[in-house]
């Protein structure tokens, strides 16, 4: 099996890399390879590697410069997803594609399920949820994963962030009322590769493609997350000025951004598990494997 990876060089690249590469032969590329805001090198890419599946990792995943680059992020989060599963169509290729909690609004009380209403309340929201429909209709073959807060040992996140931090600073405030799963890119890329090799072993006919929700289970805020983090790394050993006692919690409110954030990031995984027969670990114990990487 061939399979075109994109976004080789980001969080969930990475870990796609490690995890698909027993499945077949993977032509992962990144920015400098193809730039993906350009229609024509979409194709070009597509119909030069001629893959049997494509598994789309790159994003426009920059929250708030979003609101001023709109187009960008357009050609990038709704239009390559598009494209891609057209050049899919073409060549009797499927698609993999991750998409985000943006997509809400936040404002649901219980965890969101696939069949919620979208109503993203920002730019990356809105393109990704657009990205979404521009895939369901040109590759009726697909799978789209949403998910929420997305950390890995290579690239950036939050809890690198906090890590940096805590060694900088003499106390923290953090947002305590967003609620969502830290789900590890790891998850994410070996979930993938347990359905690819389905798919491989028992064909494409009555496979089950769709969308569905794949997070870490157990829920937590950026506020306990921040202090998990930090009480982590103090009984590794790393030395911080930092101590859990020294983050303060805040609200939404008190940190404002130029893109507006999901107070509820719960995604309801029921319909992924039950589908497919898989059990998702807590988010802790991904975290934990990836701080052990980190640290």
């Amino acid at each position: 099996m061939k399979i075109l990876l994109t976004g080789k060089n980001g969080q969930l690249g990475f870990e796609l890399q490690r995890a698909l590469a027993p499945l077949g032969e993977v032509f992962a590329v990144g920015t400098q390879d193809c730039d993906l805001a350009d229609p024509d090198a979409i194709s070009a890419l597509v119909r030069t590697v001629q893959p049997e599946l494509i598994v789309n990792a790159a994003a426009y995943t920059a929250v708030d410069r979003a609101e001023s680059e709109v187009d960008l992020a357009t050609a990038i989060n709704t239009e390559a997803p598009r494209i891609l599963g057209a050049e899919a169509s073409r060549i009797g290729a499927w698609v993999i594609h991750y998409s985000t909690d943006y997509v809400f609004d936040g404002i649901k009380q219980g965890a969101y399920v696939e069949t919620d209403m979208t109503n993203p309340q920002s730019v990356y929201g809105r393109t990704k949820r657009d990205g979404e429909l521009g895939l369901q209709a040109s590759c009726p073959q697909h799978l789209i994963f949403r998910t929420s807060w997305v950390v890995g040992a290579h690239g950036a996140n939050f809890a690198k962030t906090m890590l940096r931090l805590a060694a900088e600073r003499d106390s923290l405030s953090i947002v305590a009322d967003q609620h969502g799963a830290p789900t590890s890119a790891a998850l994410l890329a070996d979930v993938t590769a347990q359905l690819v090799g389905r798919v491989r072993r028992e064909g494409r006919q009555d496979f089950p493609f769709g969308l569905y929700h794949l997070v870490a289970g157990g829920e937590t805020t950026w506020y306990d997350y921040a202090r998990f983090i930090i009480n982590q790394a103090a009984a590794a050993g790393k030395v911080m000025k930092v101590t859990p006692d020294d983050i303060q919690p805040i609200t939404t409110d008190a940190y404002p951004l130029p893109a507006k954030r999901p107070a509820n990031s719960r995604l309801d995984t029921h319909s992924l598990r039950n589908t497919f027969d898989l059990e998702l670990p807590d988010w802790q114990s991904g975290l934990s494997h990836v701080l052990q990487q980190i640290l």
